[in-house]
């Protein structure tokens, strides 16, 4: 009876529990960061390029710590934990995947906001019916931080001036 392993030779199974690495699957990301900000190792950076309108995920497996904190974190379910435990590598690169999204574009004055597009679309597919006014809430919320400031004090202003009035 062999009681060694002819690993590597034969691929081994993790138990369905293992934590393995964790990945990215770019389709279903919507680079809202959430991931990043829960990563204690920061292992997941988000780095937004404001002149191009580009911002990108990266998660560095090399960094990480397994504890699935990002797995928990993610509202779409992008990243997840899988079984695999072989990691060694040549090349560091190896450990390093990059999801790239667009930033939204603001319509008033053509600067990129703080938010992807992805992003925008799923709040918008997520806000419950009859809550808000879609159309007042739409209006301001694809306007960059500026914009939409100005647009409040505006509204405000317009406002407390019905009321003296």
């Amino acid at each position: 009876m062999a009681v060694t392993l002819k690993y590597p030779f034969v691929k081994l199974e993790a138990p369905p529990e293992y934590r393995g690495i964790p990945h990215i699957e770019p389709r279903l990301c919507i680079g809202c960061g959430a991931c990043v900000n829960a990563c204690p190792a920061d292992a997941l950076l988000k780095i937004d390029d404001h002149s191009t309108g580009t911002r990108k995920i990266v998660l560095d497996v090399g960094r990480c710590i397994r504890c699935a904190r990002c797995d928990e974190a993610c509202p779409t379910g992008a990243i997840r934990m899988t079984r695999n435990f072989e990691v060694a590598t040549l090349d560091r690169s190896d450990h390093v995947e990059v999801v790239e999204l667009r930033l939204h574009r603001c319509p008033n004055c053509g600067n990129y906001t703080d938010y992807t597009e992805r992003a925008l679309e799923k709040a918008f597919q997520i806000l419950p019916e009859g809550l808000f006014d879609k159309e007042e809430l739409r209006k301001k919320a694809i306007l960059c931080r500026n914009c939409r400031r100005k647009l409040t004090v505006d509204d405000t202003i317009e406002a407390s001036r019905e009321v003296v009035g």
